[in-house]
């Protein structure tokens, strides 16, 4: 239990720095693309926020290892994380680094208890729109056929793409595109099977809730009802009468008429 323990405060502690650090990384992936004029200086420091990024997650991922008891399981568990930290090395492309900083950046919030179900689909619904946008403007900008030329038609191409709109006055022609232009349909329709999951969820959760309440209150009530005939009971007994409601009248006074019929 002690490695274990050990590996969770490790979590906790790197948690906000990584997340610092894919902030890094999302400026210096987006500015040589929104920028493409900037000089070689500035390409060359972006690539370098890059790599550095990429290495501290590859470091954390080789902590975690080393302070998780059965290293065997952790890889199994953890195989995305193995893979956002392979990838870059198979194929150093920016879009391949860039996917596998997503990937550990969501692995990371996954984990964090504090972080709500609402938050963490606001935040991947608005990374991913960004992050599209500048993936598909990157490889569409230059295609002979492209009509996504600025940062403007990307987010626009992207929002309607997640949304499952597809107005069609912009679309990828490239192959690279088409695949992104998947993976934003498919990521569109798995948010909003979320967001409606959850709404579903908290609406049931309301009325069990409503339900649960009612139920205490009417135990209650009866309970109550069952205290009061029990005290009555008992004060009829006190009293030497079986029931007040069933007592004998009390005789008339002397010379007092009778009571009719």
């Amino acid at each position: 239990m002690k490695e274990p323990s050990r590996r969770l405060l490790w979590e906790r502690r790197s948690q906000t720095p990584l997340l610092v650090l894919a902030v890094a990384f999302a400026v210096a992936y987006a500015v040589p693309i929104v920028v493409p004029d900037a000089s070689a200086r500035v390409h060359g420091a972006c690539t370098w926020v890059e790599w550095v990024v990429w290495g501290a997650f590859a470091a954390d991922y080789l902590v975690r290892l080393a302070l998780s008891e059965e290293r065997g399981r952790f890889v199994r568990t953890h195989w995305l994380d193995l893979a956002a930290v392979v990838l870059p090395l198979v194929q150093p492309l920016r879009l391949l680094r860039l996917v596998a900083t997503l990937m550990l950046v969501g692995r990371r919030a996954r984990m964090a208890p504090q972080i709500q179900l609402t938050t963490y689909v606001a935040g991947s619904v608005v990374g991913l729109m960004m992050f599209g946008s500048l993936a598909v403007l990157s490889v569409e900008r230059d295609a002979p056929d492209g009509n996504i030329k600025n940062l403007g038609d990307a987010v626009w191409w992207s929002f309607t793409t997640m949304t499952t709109v597809g107005y069609g006055d912009h679309s990828p022609t490239t192959g690279l595109g088409r695949v992104l232009a998947v993976g934003l349909m498919l990521s569109g329709i798995a948010l909003l099977g979320v967001v409606t999951a959850n709404i579903a969820a908290w609406f049931i959760s309301r009325f069990e809730r409503d339900d649960q309440v009612e139920r205490l209150q009417l135990a209650a009530i009866l309970e109550l009802r069952a205290e009061v005939r029990a005290l009555r009971g008992e004060v009829a007994r006190l009293g030497g009468t079986a029931d007040p409601a069933a007592a004998p009248p009390a005789p008339a006074a002397p010379g007092a008429p009778a009571p009719r019929a």
